[in-house]
């Protein structure tokens, strides 16, 4: 009797004889490819940059999670290579996508590197193989869109091959976890590829989270990450009522997470970044005009937080107006930290970028300093900031600036130094105040 590809593909992730091809190796793509190697697995990554290429043979990480004494040692063991040919993706017994899901100008889900990434499985697709989807997405994209075009190879899911969805959880600088001990969330298009799904991520990470089908795992990441939107949006929003008032928002915050139930801390910002938060929320309000039912709460929450850079442009030019006697468009305005979160060189969505945009917008000059990222590298919305390098911090050039803007909190900042030097400081972070710095000259906003 012949064996079926699902009983061959399950005895193969069993025995750690499968191998995992990694189609992209950036933030969520490389550490899950160190995870599933160091699981015993032979791992192939695949992307399309031939500059990451470049890095990896020379064993050298690109990639803050993953150190380079951790790549050397998964490449000496013959566990990982990296390739821009995805003819290899053929030898790859399950398949997993790590590829960008943005928004289009008009925020509609731009799935284009979804949809070629899948056509580029389909032309190597072999009975026994497992895909999956890990990029965030709206409900249904697993089934109706990645499915749809590797079953137009003429073999069938479920039968042929097996499709799941495991959304990603990846956390730029969280020290307390990493790929391996997050719980993974995994579900597959039937029984038999739930079971693989299982199988697979149970050998690499240490807990796996079932549930009932691709859609609910797809809607399962939309939530976690609406629940971040939306309350960074209320406290966005009562830092503007409780500054009218006179309250300081962030002293409001640390009295009330005292309360040991029904309460967790979020705290306001200059605006929303990373790849999630800014726009996997509006994947499903463009899900749900399907249904013809509206999604209010997450698009009110959307506008608060893209409301954010504009309205701390204001703050910085009200603080500079009454306190300086000067105009923004004749200031010099330096913005502290690029990376949308603090100790990580991630700027992907940073407010920082907007911030930038709308002061040069309203005629000052702009620069930044970031002990991160050295360089504004290219980037799709901000192409006119591309080249732009971090300004060395010393007294003398501090001094040379009408005011400092805190946009990110990194911990390798001199924020002494800072507060002895600058004359204004508009202070999105709470920063100074957090580290006992508190002076007239300093501003919230």
């Amino acid at each position: 009797m012949a064996i079926s590809p699902f009983d061959t593909l399950l005895q193969k992730i069993e025995t750690r004889a499968a191998r995992a091809g990694i189609i992209g190796l950036g933030y969520v793509g490389l550490p899950l490819a160190m995870a599933v190697a160091r699981s015993g697995f032979a791992v192939t990554g695949f992307d399309i940059d031939p500059g990451k290429m470049v890095a990896l043979d020379a064993r050298r990480s690109y990639i803050d999670a993953v150190s380079d004494e951790a790549l050397s040692v998964e490449i000496d063991a013959g566990r990982f290579k990296a390739t821009t040919d995805f003819a290899g993706l053929a030898e790859c017994d399950v398949i997993i996508i790590c590829v960008p899901t943005p928004l289009t100008k008009h925020r509609d889900p731009d799935l284009s590197f979804v949809e070629a990434t899948s056509r580029s499985i389909a032309a190597h697709l072999r009975p026994g193989q497992l895909v999956v989807l890990e990029s965030t997405t709206y409900p249904g994209t697993t089934d109706d869109v990645v499915k749809v075009i590797l079953e137009g190879t003429g073999l069938k899911s479920g039968a042929d091959f097996f499709v799941g969805f495991s959304p990603e959880r990846e956390d730029p600088g969280n020290q307390h976890y990493h790929t391996a001990t997050i719980p993974k969330v995994v579900a597959g298009d039937g029984p038999e590829a739930l079971t693989l799904m299982k199988a697979f991520y149970g050998a690499a990470v240490s807990s796996v989270v079932p549930v009932s089908s691709n859609a609910t795992a797809e809607a399962v990441k939309l939530t976690e990450n609406i629940f971040r939107s939306v309350n960074i949006a209320l406290v966005n929003e009562l830092k503007t009522v409780y500054a009218a008032m006179g309250i300081d928002v962030w002293e409001v915050i640390d009295a009330a997470k005292t309360k040991p139930f029904g309460y967790m801390p979020f705290y306001p910002g200059p605006g929303l970044g990373g790849h999630c938060i800014p726009i996997d929320p509006f994947y499903l309000t463009w899900k749900s005009r399907e249904y013809e039912l509206p999604t209010r709460f997450i698009e009110l929450a959307g506008e608060i937080n893209s409301a954010m850079p504009r309205h701390v442009v204001g703050k910085l030019a009200e603080a500079l107006d009454i306190r300086a006697g000067k105009a923004l468009s004749r200031s010099r305005v330096l913005v502290l930290g690029l990376a949308y979160k603090k100790n990580v060189a991630d700027i992907r969505e940073s407010p920082s970028l907007r911030l930038i945009e709308i002061i040069e917008e309203r005629g000052g000059r702009a620069d930044y300093h970031d002990p991160f990222v050295a360089e504004i590298p290219p980037t799709r919305e901000y192409q006119a900031l591309k080249g732009r390098k971090s300004v060395t911090l010393t007294p003398e050039t501090i001094t040379g600036y009408d005011a400092v803007l805190v946009a990110t909190d990194h911990d390798k900042v001199d924020y002494a130094a800072l507060a002895k030097n600058a004359s204004l400081i508009i202070d999105t972070r709470n920063v100074f105040n957090r580290l006992g710095l508190s002076a007239d000259h300093v501003i919230k906003a």
